[in-house]
């Protein structure tokens, strides 16, 4: 959530940061801010008055009481009640405007740093970098879903989605045989580098509360891509970000903490309503899908090296993997609500001839810190809100769509990447 007193004093830059994210009617959203925190603080300053002239009042009343003069006590008494029954309909006052405020706030979204660059959709993302070579297959090669019914001997397919479907519904495949196996390696694989790297490993709850999707930006953005249990208002995680984020909501974090990083293994649950067409067939999108996410929390100033090691943590993996792949930087239009900046990570699929996603990593600066209320005290031991970020380190369906495809040998087998068989303990899948 952007702060008022920003908003306040950077009218233009505001204005200027909602238009590039193409945010409809910025300049209006914006000033009905300014006006109703303009009056929002004309009521504070009114009841600081009331409040101030109230003990004033109070201590007349002893002094007179203790001069013995009580008619004069009595009319100070009844100025008394007068300014508590202002007081207490300034609160109200104050209050509302505070609501208002709000809800308009919660509507904005993050401002995009000055790096992002502008346009409206997919199409006018910026490629950094693209790295490795892209395989050429042989004849006969297959999309995912058309090689996973060839692989697992009697187990055959060893993703079925057809099973899945019978059992919960589309999107929701099971794994079988070295398939399961090669889902547990990869997760192992990538805490295992997130380790290395200086991350400490949670495991936490894969649902949350209504507090914790409104602190990182899920809530009420996107609640109609999440499933709602509606009974307990619980909510299924999209991603490990919302709780491994909000491990720190409402927390003033010591100096010498920072930065704090740690990544986490958790099944993920996205509705995607409104999903369809063969961008979407087989693996390359589901509503249940694993992911190890890598979350920082950084200084201000801290927090942009922060996210260039993040890149290159994810980088480093996909290296590993040797799997081709393309880093975006994302145009104003196509950046989350949340975020500040974001770096897409795409994986070459041979069998499907197209680039899939796999991982976004994104700064959110202090968007989502001022709704956790996620603070720190620098060095002047003023308290200061932190900076946070995260990535996908990473999403593992796409990735198996790419390893199976890439993979594939003219006799039918799929090669495991080298770096993969010490987890999963098979260097090939027939």
């Amino acid at each position: 959530m952007l702060q008022t007193n920003f908003i306040r004093e950077n009218r233009e830059l505001t204005i200027a940061g909602l238009t590039k994210k193409h945010f409809k009617d910025a300049e209006q959203a914006v000033d009905r801010i300014i006006e109703l925190d303009g009056k929002r603080r004309q009521i504070q300053q009114e009841l600081d008055d009331v409040l101030a002239a109230s003990n004033n009042k109070a201590k007349e009343i002893g002094a007179l009481m203790k001069a013995g003069q009580k008619a004069e006590a009595e009319a100070a008494k009844a100025d008394t009640a007068t300014l508590k029954e202002r007081s207490k309909a300034l609160e109200e006052e104050h209050k509302a405007f505070e609501e208002a405020l709000l809800q308009e706030l919660i509507k904005l979204p993050n401002l995009p740093h000055e790096s992002v660059p502008e346009g409206r959709t997919a199409d006018d993302n910026v490629t950094v970098l693209e790295a490795g070579i892209k395989p050429t297959l042989h004849e006969g090669a297959l999309p995912h879903w058309d090689l996973i019914k060839k692989l697992g001997g009697n187990q055959a397919p060893i993703i079925d989605f057809e099973l899945g479907n019978k059992i919960a519904g589309a999107g929701f495949p099971v794994y079988k045989g070295k398939a399961a196996r090669l889902q547990r390696a990869m997760i192992a694989f990538f805490l295992s580098e997130a380790g290395n790297a200086g991350y400490t490993e949670v495991q936490p709850p894969i649902v949350v509360n209504a507090d914790s999707g409104f602190a990182t930006g899920q809530l009420p953005d996107k609640e109609g891509q999440m499933y709602h249990a509606t009974v307990d208002d619980l909510y299924l995680i999209p991603t490990a970000e919302v709780p491994v984020t909000n491990l720190y909501r409402d927390v003033i974090v010591a100096e010498s903490e920072l930065p704090v990083k740690n990544a986490a293994f958790t099944p993920c649950f996205r509705r995607e309503a409104g999903s369809w067409g063969a961008h979407v067939r087989g693996l390359n999108r589901l509503h249940q899908f694993d992911k190890v996410e890598i979350v920082q929390i950084n200084k201000p100033e801290d927090s942009y090296k922060a996210l260039d090691e993040m890149v290159a943590h994810v980088k480093m993996l996909l290296e590993k993997l040797e799997l081709p792949y393309r880093i975006l930087r994302l145009c104003g239009g196509d950046m989350g609500f949340t975020s500040a900046l974001t770096y897409d990570f795409e994986v070459w699929s041979a069998g499907q001839q197209r680039w899939l996603e796999c991982s976004s990593v994104s700064n959110f600066e202090t968007y989502q810190a001022n709704r956790l209320k996620l603070r720190y005290k620098n060095a002047d031991k003023k308290t200061q809100l932190l900076h946070t970020l995260n990535g996908s380190a990473l999403a593992l369906p796409r990735i198996v769509a790419a390893l199976l495809e890439n993979n594939q040998q003219p006799d039918g087998t799929v090669k495991v990447p080298a770096v993969l068989v010490p987890f999963c303990g098979f260097d090939v899948i027939e």
